[in-house]
This record gives C-alpha cells, sequence and structure tokens, in this order.
C-alpha cells in the first residue's frame, strides 16, 4: 500500500469512527466533540502557521470558526438564561479573535482562544460527571443549554 493510499485508508477510517462516535452520542458528549474538535484544529492550525503552510493554515483556522459557530448555535438561549447568554457572547468573541488570528498570523490569539476554549470545556465536562451520577430520571437545568 502506498503511502497516500494508507493515509486515504487511514482518512475513511477515521471519519467512519466519527460518524459512530456522533451517533451514539448524547447531547452533552457532541458538545464535548465539537471542543474538542475545535481544540484541535486551532492545534493544527498553528502547526500550519509554524510552518509558513498559511493555505492550510487558513482552512483549519476556518473550520475551528464553524465549530465555534456550531457551538454557539446549539445554545438555547431561552432555557440557559444568563449563563446560555455569557456562552454566547463568548463564542462570538472567539469568532472575532480567530478571524484576527488568521489575518494577523498570530499564535498568541490562537492561544488565547484556544485557552478560552479548555475552560469551558472543563466546566462542561464537570457538568456530565455530575449528570452521570445523578439518579436516573433526573433531570439539570444545565442540559438545556446544549438543547438536550
Amino acid at each position: 500500500m502506498t503511502q497516500k493510499n494508507a493515509q486515504l485508508a487511514l482518512n475513511q477510517y477515521n471519519r467512519t469512527a466519527v460518524q459512530a462516535g456522533v451517533a451514539a452520542a448524547s447531547p452533552h458528549r457532541l458538545i464535548q466533540m465539537l471542543m474538542e474538535g475545535a481544540l484541535d484544529k486551532i492545534a493544527i492550525a498553528k502547526g500550519h502557521l509554524a510552518r509558513g503552510q498559511m493555505e492550510q493554515k487558513g482552512k483549519h483556522i476556518g473550520w475551528a470558526i464553524s465549530i465555534v459557530g456550531g457551538l454557539r448555535s446549539s445554545l438555547d438561549l431561552d432555557a440557559g438564561g444568563e449563563i446560555a447568554q455569557n456562552l454566547d457572547d463568548l463564542y462570538d468573541y472567539m469568532d472575532r479573535r480567530l478571524i484576527t488570528a488568521n489575518l494577523e498570523n498570530s499564535v498568541e490569539i490562537l492561544d488565547e482562544v484556544a485557552a478560552l476554549l479548555r475552560q469551558i470545556k472543563e466546566a462542561w465536562d464537570a457538568i456530565g460527571d455530575q449528570l452521570s451520577t445523578k439518579p436516573s430520571g433526573a433531570s439539570s437545568t444545565n442540559a438545556s443549554l446544549a438543547g438536550g
């Protein structure tokens, strides 16, 4: 198998694994996956920036922006109240910072956005730990932030 064929096979395997993971995921896990994806795209963009691969850097920052947009659109502003509104504002800020990072080729701004996203993810992960320890049938108002 050539290097190119091996890479194509690996890419197909990864797509299939992600699709299977999405199909089986809870709404909470889907949000975690989006956050993980955005962090991955930012990290990959930093690598392309370091190597001077501007087209690939831009592509990955664009994907990160799309994922942050997906996170933002998953918010239920009515049910989530102030927390959801604060997240909406923060995701908007991240979008603008990612655009600036792309235009200015700024690793520092990419690091800033990644740090913000990691903080949100840590809190989201903690909510998941609380949800998994609740008795069956218990509800959480925090779950409404993700529409679930």
